[in-house]
């Protein structure tokens, strides 16, 4: 079936728009559900200008950014469209950070006001970002509990002022914003160093995952469970965006659990589930995996630098899933720069992340920005209408990070097989040399995930005192499998050339991971080194 929008030229202005058409579209059809609570697509218009009613009655002005600190819920979304139909900039924080980190979001993006959760996973959210809160914010509007300071206010109070702004006017404000204008400042990980804004625009995400929805086989009525937090693009822009193009029901879910996530598809029917593939490898390790009706599901899409081939196929095996796609892409590009064809074989699916989605162009690029042969590896550069309109406030890291040719240095490593297929290698920064050989993490993953008795494994490279760096391999075991060092050593030197084969071996319950499900390396050095 195709997409509900077949060409981008036929694709709404914004994303507010986009609301207000699938609204006609898809009528009665369910777009938000959760809990017992369900938003049909002919009521999203009217729950979307009521927030943005109580925005623009708060004095906030188009361009403005404001904060969104908050699980996956209803009201996120809610809150999400209302702003930017106000014309407003949505600036989602990690619900992992501590307030001195938030705080500092909130500062450098000039936030005046703030929708922040009340309590969350035994966190207090409002008093931890009130310890550390800048001049800059006005107002923080709590969800679900009482604030702690006067001035801010609980959410339905705040929605409440916006009954006297009329909702022509804050439909005719929706309307009128341009595909041009800013959508959202998704602020990176950090990882290297402080964290920089992204700045996208609305055309360019609808554009991007207009395509993705295509690509998945995405359909109106589709039952869509999105794990992934909606503060990363895997759960906003291939999330809940996605569903508001496709005519899908979104589904959120706060955190990641198999027993919860078993449980949702089997009673709620879900048909898609997207998710890193430590979301996959738990619920392919969970005990009750033969005795759970998982039967709805369809779609399966996953990304990241090591994907094992045995896992797509598991996941067609033992999931059900008939639509098996990985695809690659960062938050300096909206967040989808390549995916698999779904009808390609399951070797291209498991190996590589597939071609650049229409309007992308791909180049693999040496240290002086020169374009290499098929097959070699290097820097994965990219070029289109996706990429970011610089980072905020931030002049000096975005000319660092786009060329002068408008080529978007990634810090991937990567290379291009015969049929332009992209292969992940790693991380710049993740590269270990071990002997004067470059080792790249991916590569040795994809290897070592081929044992039988392993359920996930990271590699990183970790000091020594002969060879300077040797990679050291953590393993997490299948459920009732046994496995010791010298033999994952001894198999892995009859299978990767010598330099690649880890020289140590540890054994985990569990890989640390961030608020994306995805390893968490930074954690892993840290434990090793300690």
């Amino acid at each position: 079936m195709a997409s509900v929008f077949p060409n981008h030229e036929d694709l709404p202005a914004s994303i507010p728009a986009l609301v207000l058409q699938a609204a006609e579209l898809h009528g009665s059809l369910p777009a938000l559900e959760d809990g017992g609570q369900c938003v049909s697509y002919a009521e999203l218009p009217q729950r979307m200008l009521a927030v943005a009613r109580a925005v623009m009655a708060a004095g906030i002005q188009r361009g403005d950014r404001v904060v969104l600190w908050a699980p996956n819920s209803i009201d996120w979304v809610l809150l999400a469209l209302g702003l930017q139909a106000a014309g407003a900039v949505l600036v989602p924080l990690n619900t992992r950070m501590k307030g001195a980190e938030a705080a500092d979001i909130v500062e450098r993006s000039g936030a005046r006001l703030a929708f922040v959760q009340g309590r969350f996973l035994d966190t207090d959210y409002p008093a931890m970002l009130n310890a550390h809160r800048p001049a800059n914010l006005e107002r923080m509007v709590v969800m679900g509990a009482e604030p702690v300071r006067a001035g801010d206010q609980r959410l339905e109070a705040f929605l409440a002022e916006g009954q006297r702004i009329p909702e022509q006017q804050a439909r005719e404000l929706a309307e009128s914003i341009g595909p041009q204008e800013l959508s959202d400042l998704l602020f990176t990980s950090g990882t290297t160093g402080k964290s920089k804004g992204v700045m996208c625009a609305h055309g360019q995400s609808l554009r991007a995952f207009n395509e993705y929805v295509r690509i998945i086989g995405l359909v109106p009525g589709d039952r869509y469970l999105i794990v992934n937090p909606f503060f990363h693009s895997f759960g906003y822009k291939a999330g809940w965006l996605t569903c508001l193009l496709g005519g899908a029901t979104i589904l959120p879910q706060p955190v990641f659990d198999a027993d919860e996530v078993f449980r949702r598809v089997a009673e709620e029917r879900i048909t898609i589930l997207p998710g890193p593939p430590t979301l996959y490898l738990s619920m392919l390790d969970h005990p009750r995996l033969g005795s759970t009706d998982l039967s709805s599901l369809r779609v399966a899409v996953t990304g990241a630098s090591t994907i094992p081939p045995v896992l797509i196929q598991r996941i067609r095996d033992e999931l059900g899933c008939s639509v098996v796609t990985t695809a690659y892409g960062l938050t300096e590009c909206g967040g989808l720069a390549t995916i698999c064809d779904p009808q390609d074989s399951a070797e291209v699916i498991a190996a590589t992340s597939g071609r650049p989605i229409p309007g992308t162009e791909l180049a693999i690029l040496d240290d002086q920005g020169q374009p290499l042969a098929q097959g070699a590896n290097g820097e994965i550069c990219l070029r289109g209408f996706h990429v970011m309109q610089g980072y905020f406030g931030d002049a000096a890291g975005t000319a660092a990070a786009i060329d002068q040719q408008g080529w978007l240095h990634t810090g991937d490593v990567g290379s291009l097989d015969e049929q332009g297929n992209l292969r992940i290698t790693g991380r710049l920064k993740d590269m270990f040399i071990v002997g004067g050989f470059n080792c790249y993490p991916a590569e040795i993953e994809a290897a070592l995930s081929e044992h039988p008795a392993i359920a996930q494994v990271a590699v990183l490279g970790v000091p020594d005192a002969r060879m300077g760096e040797v990679g050291c391999a953590c393993v997490v075991l299948r459920h009732g499998e046994q496995l010791d060092e010298p033999t994952l050593i001894a198999w892995s030197r009859e299978r990767m050339a010598n330099y690649k084969v880890p020289r140590r071996v540890v054994f985990l319950e569990q890989l640390p991971t961030n608020a994306s499900n995805k390893v968490d390396k930074l954690v892993l050095a840290r434990e090793l080194a300690g």
